[in-house]
């Protein structure tokens, strides 16, 4: 993870009279948007999506196809539960992320976020290289078990 991601993540934020209005809301599915972001001096090779969230929709346990990135949660709060491993068997640790607040994470990352709180929240996604995959798991006693890849163009 460089500085170009986190540097990127404050350039669009401070956009955000551009593309927040752009935001909706779906109780049937998260909802989300790709974002322009050609004309940033640090947008290449990155990737930007902006997330809506109501209260209990989540992402599900997932990796980023071994992209690195990061996000900032622009309107809320969220929980996201990250797979932890090292000393010891695989856990997950949960942590509320807050408005403005930038979360980076590399290319191995494998995480579940959630809006667990009473009001909608908005986040901001960026990715580098863009995404191509992302693998689903399921948590097990084992840890992390993979059960579906999807891909870009076909699953979102």
């Amino acid at each position: 993870m460089n500085s170009a991601t986190q540097n990127l993540l404050r350039s669009v934020l401070a956009e955000r009279d551009q593309w927040l209005p752009t935001v909706r809301y779906d109780a049937r599915q998260r909802w989300y948007q790709r974002l322009d972001i050609a004309h940033h001096d640090d947008a290449n090779g990155h990737q930007a999506w902006l997330l809506s969230w109501l209260p209990g929709q989540r992402t599900g346990l997932h990796d980023h196809g071994g992209a690195a990135g990061g996000f900032t949660v622009v309107t809320g709060s969220l929980r996201e539960y990250t797979v932890v491993s090292g000393r010891g068997p695989a856990r997950l640790l949960g942590m509320t992320r807050t408005q403005g607040r930038h979360r980076l994470f590399g290319e191995h990352h494998i995480h579940e976020v959630v809006n667990d709180s009473p009001e909608p929240a908005v986040s901001l996604h960026v990715y580098t290289p863009s995404l191509s995959t992302m693998t689903r798991y399921d948590w097990t006693r084992r840890g992390a078990v993979a059960t579906a890849v999807e891909s870009a163009g076909a699953d979102w």
